[in-house]
């Protein structure tokens, strides 16, 4: 009897910047050997504490429960020369429904910088790269993403990186879609990003009320402390709907898809750039050509958005 075919999981390394990789491993509980797991997750913790000192975190990876590695993709950025680890990122893989089909969420999840390297740009690699090579892998069929937060620079950046989202700046609307699959996340997952039982949730705004009771107390901002974006209207619209007294947080809820996967591409390689109209390029084929073949080939899998016409 032959073995059920085991899907190889991403663990590739890829440059950061100027004396900079970063490695990035989906599932690492599944994908790595428990010595190699260890030294990947002491790296993350030595990151943790050059930014909060003696304070811990007691949820997500940093429990170093074996069922939570097993749907987070990680995201370490290391010096090359001295191989330290000076940032990482935790994406949380989500199970949910939508439309009657199961669909995976991307949730951002958490983002530490070491405070002597803040400023280099990382913030394109820890979120956009990791997310766009995940929806390579999943042959650019666009995925859901998530975010929880009360920094402003945060709001702006996911509201400015995917599409689809909300809450963002006006006129970003709410669909039943949205709606659907914040419930969703809020009724099954809240432990996945340190949001205690008793926080609220307003469905209207998306804002998660006195959000930091679950393990993520030690994250927890004034709004003068939090970092701001340079488009002002996401700091306004922070200030606007969250009491940073009590401890707000705001849902955000949007898409990877190829209009995002090319914005990131404009970003890091500005399009009037030989690598930025190659690559540019390259995704206006894929979207044109290839991947509806690639789709038709894999009977596994709904061919949803892409189908050519509606049933």
């Amino acid at each position: 009897m032959s073995k059920p075919v085991t899907p190889r999981l991403l663990d590739t390394t890829v440059g950061a910047g100027p004396g900079l990789r970063s490695r990035i491993v989906e599932r690492p509980g599944l994908a790595l050997a428990p010595a190699d797991l260890a030294v990947l997750i002491e790296d993350v913790r030595s990151i943790a504490r050059s930014v909060l000192g003696d304070r811990d975190l007691t949820y997500g990876i940093f429990a170093g429960d074996p069922e939570i590695l097993s749907r987070t993709v990680l995201t370490v950025v290391y010096e090359k020369k001295s191989g330290r680890p000076v940032a990482f990122n935790a994406l949380a893989i989500l199970d949910a429904n939508l439309g009657g089909r199961p669909v995976e969420i991307l949730h951002l999840g958490l983002v530490m910088v070491r405070p002597d390297v803040r400023g280099s740009g990382l913030s394109a690699t820890l979120y956009g790269l990791t997310c766009v090579l995940l929806f390579v892998r999943r042959q650019c069929r666009a995925v859901w993403v998530s975010s929880v937060t009360q920094v402003p620079a945060v709001v702006g950046m996911v509201a400015e990186t995917f599409s689809d989202v909300y809450p963002a700046r006006p006129p970003a609307r709410r669909s039943f879609q949205h709606e659907r699959l914040a419930r969703q996340i809020m009724g099954r997952w809240r432990h996945a990003f340190g949001v205690g039982e008793e926080a609220g949730f307003d469905a209207d705004r998306f804002v998660i009320t006195d959000a930091y009771t679950g393990g993520s107390d030690e994250l927890k901002k004034t709004f003068e402390s939090a970092a701001k974006h340079r488009d002002a209207i996401y700091n306004d619209l922070c200030a606007a709907e969250l009491d940073y007294g009590r401890g707000d947080d705001l849902l955000q809820i949007g898409q990877i898809d190829m209009r995002a996967a090319s914005r990131y591409l404009a970003k890091v390689a500005p399009p009037d750039t030989v690598p930025g109209l190659l690559g540019r390029f390259a995704l206006l084929m894929i979207q044109a050509a290839l991947l509806p073949l690639v789709h038709w080939l894999d009977h596994t899998q709904p061919w949803g958005s892409l189908r050519a016409w509606k049933t």
